[in-house]
């Protein structure tokens, strides 16, 4: 009987604690975590590609894919490793790497060379270093109320600095009290002949669970080419494979079905044990990211003017990407996303997760560029196209000033409690590519400018006349709104040595790469980049609806407490355009037959919306106690074996007497 019971307290505790980030010194798949949470910092070859000819982009975007999953796999090996010498670390993980860069490399400058001119020095960022882990001062002491206050040390990827559910971060280290930073510097003052209205867009906050973990800006026609999902509202039908005609036939979540943009982001997890539906997928638990996603509480999609003068309409298809998805390694030369808390966005984070009062909830802000060189919706590093502007609001030479998003999106999560890596209280961090640690800096947001040209020539009307405007046509034209916010001037150079080539925040056009690793045409306005053409698909009603993808796609549960029930209609078929098109796979639209109560965006392609019995379900491999199921049956043993002993005693006691 005492076995058997022993046998059962013992497996519950087991169960109810694995998968935590708890120092122990192993991952979620129970391989010996190295301490300190080293990690692999490679050159990124990506941003060194200003310009790649049209006939070379697609074998160029299939080497940079297969760079970035060289980086992982080799990643997940110093998982595996343990923490052993340097020596054996270099023959068994480094230099294999460094063999297939060099090939991967070759094959780049080979496809680039066969097309125009030979790229050089590239063959030098082949090798890539092994960074060791460090210790952290993580902000705030246990208070009464949970939230933090004071310093308190923190051991990067162990004891009580814990390293998430995945085991490869976020750590203790990475969180900030919000009350403890100092507010920012005011913005200079908006000059006389300012743009100085604003245009909102409604699309909802994704609560119809629409993920994937590709990028179809940075990797295009590569299936898993972000390595983290994403969350997406606006367009239905953005995935690796879309085309531009995908895009322009898709449907909406926006109120205003006038907007058919694309806005995406890595999503927030809460590392709190639970197994999503990804927990065993490319770009969710296999890489390293883990949890339970978290549904925004609030997404706000405002543009903004030009502190000095008018804004022009940005050209459709325009591409942006603001912040850099490898800042950890890179350096923050390029990091543009910034973290706060209700109540306190006058003090923003860019490289810590805040932690936020009670009542508070925490913030994410993206400010994207707003000046465009005129001539091309992408570039080769998807940053020269488009700029920063200066601290007084101008735009580089040759730019002019286009509106402003300004991406914030509000997430009702409660501050962690440090103090136990976690356990009380969650950890929450964005995913991430797997090297680099779920830290804040590598936040970033994409942005598809699928504007109908009307409603942009209005949102630029609007923005000019110093108007406050909203969705479906509302416009406040009594009103003149206040001054811009404080513009964004282009981040800070990385620091020499760090294989960027970026120039200070001056607003200067050269933006070196944000570190992902597939490049995408630099074509004009009137010609998207990429080669080839596409065939224009069938009116979306008369395609078949294709089978949901589980390497892409998934369906977690909705966690935010305040979802929005904005509704979402079907958007009529746009006219074909007249211009080439990038040569990927049309992707089929859904037939128009979405019920009317349908969750925002819910009119989204096939391939894409989970199946209405899809609903989230806990998942055996390492979580909380009540997901740890499948792992009780020593548990059951011993209950069996504790009712077997006591069965036993009464008999014997019986037949005593």
């Amino acid at each position: 009987m005492l076995g058997g019971a022993g046998l059962v307290a013992a497996n519950v505790y087991a169960s109810a604690s694995e998968g935590w980030g708890d120092g122990s010194g192993t991952d979620t798949t129970g391989h010996v975590r190295s301490a300190g949470m080293a990690t692999i910092d490679c050159p990124d070859v990506g941003s060194r590609l200003t310009a790649v000819p049209d006939a070379a982009r697609a074998d160029v975007d299939r080497e940079l894919a297969r760079l970035d999953q060289q980086t992982a796999a080799a990643y997940r090996q110093l998982q595996q490793a343990g923490s052993p010498d340097s020596n054996s670390l270099d023959a068994t993980i480094m230099q294999p790497l460094k063999e297939q860069r060099s090939a991967s490399i070759g094959r780049i400058a080979d496809a680039i060379d066969r097309a125009g001119e030979r790229p050089q020095g590239l063959d030098s960022l082949a090798a890539c270093t092994l960074r060791p882990g460090d210790t952290g001062q993580a902000t705030g002491t246990p208070a009464d109320d949970g939230r933090q206050g004071g310093t308190d040390q923190g051991q990067s990827g162990t004891g009580q600095g814990g390293a998430g559910q995945g085991g490869n971060g976020p750590v203790v280290s990475d969180y900030a009290d919000i009350t403890a930073v100092q507010p920012d510097a005011p913005a200079p003052p908006a000059q006389a002949g300012a743009s100085r209205g604003t245009f909102t867009s409604d699309c909802g906050v994704n609560a119809n669970g629409l993920f994937n973990s590709d990028n179809v800006i940075v990797a295009p026609g590569v299936s898993n080419g972000a390595h983290h999902f994403h969350d997406y509202v606006g367009n239905q039908a953005n995935n690796a494979f879309a085309s531009d005609e995908d895009l322009a036939r898709a449907g909406t979540s926006c109120a205003d079905q006038g907007d058919k943009s694309s806005y995406y982001w890595p999503v927030l997890r809460l590392q709190n044990g639970t197994q999503e539906r990804d927990a065993g997928a490319p770009g969710g638990g296999t890489e390293g990211n883990a949890g339970q996603i978290v549904t925004p509480k609030q997404v706000t999609l405002t543009f903004v003017g030009n502190p000095r003068g008018e804004v022009t309409a940005m050209p459709r298809l325009l591409r942006i990407i603001t912040g850099d998805a490898k800042a950890f390694v890179n350096g923050p030369g390029n990091a543009n996303a910034s973290w706060s808390c209700t109540g306190y966005e006058d003090r923003q984070l860019k490289e810590k997760y805040p932690l936020c009062p009670p009542g508070s909830d925490v913030v994410r802000t993206f400010r994207f560029q707003s000046c465009w060189d005129g001539r091309n919706i992408d570039s080769a590093n998807h940053r020269t196209h488009v700029a920063f502007t200066a601290v007084d609001g101008s735009c580089p030479a040759g730019f002019r000033p286009i509106p402003q998003l300004v991406q914030r999106i509000v997430y009702d999560v409660d501050a962690p409690s440090l103090a136990d890596g976690g356990r009380t209280v969650p950890l929450f961090a964005v995913d991430s590519f797997p090297e680099q640690l779920h830290k804040p800096v590598t936040d970033h947001g994409d942005f598809i400018n699928v504007f109908d040209e009307d409603l942009m020539r209005e949102m630029v009307d609007c923005i000019n006349a110093g108007r406050t405007c909203g969705p479906s046509g509302g416009d406040d034209s009594g009103t003149t709104a206040s001054p811009t916010a404080s513009p964004t001037a282009a981040p800070t150079s990385a620091a020499p040595g760090d294989g960027y080539t970026g120039q200070p925040g001056d607003g200067s056009a050269e933006q070196p790469g944000d570190g992902a690793a597939e490049q995408h045409g630099s074509g004009t306005a009137e010609q998207p980049g990429g080669s080839g053409t596409s065939a224009p698909a069938p009116p979306a009603a008369s395609q078949p609806a294709e089978a949901p993808r589980h390497d892409v796609t998934t369906a977690p549960a909705r966690t935010a407490k305040h979802d929005t029930d904005d509704k979402a209609a079907p958007a009529e078929p746009a006219e074909p355009r007249s211009t080439p098109a990038r040569s990927v796979p049309a992707r089929p639209t859904p037939p128009p037959s979405a019920p009317a109560s349908s969750a925002p965006g819910q009119v989204t392609a096939a391939a894409y919306a989970p199946p209405s019995s899809a609903q989230p379900e806990p998942q055996a491999a390492q979580g909380g106690l009540a997901e740890t199921g499948a792992h009780l049956w020593p548990g059951a043993i011993g209950t069996l074996l504790a009712l077997s002993g006591l069965f036993m005693l009464l008999r014997a006691r019986r037949l005593r007497y």
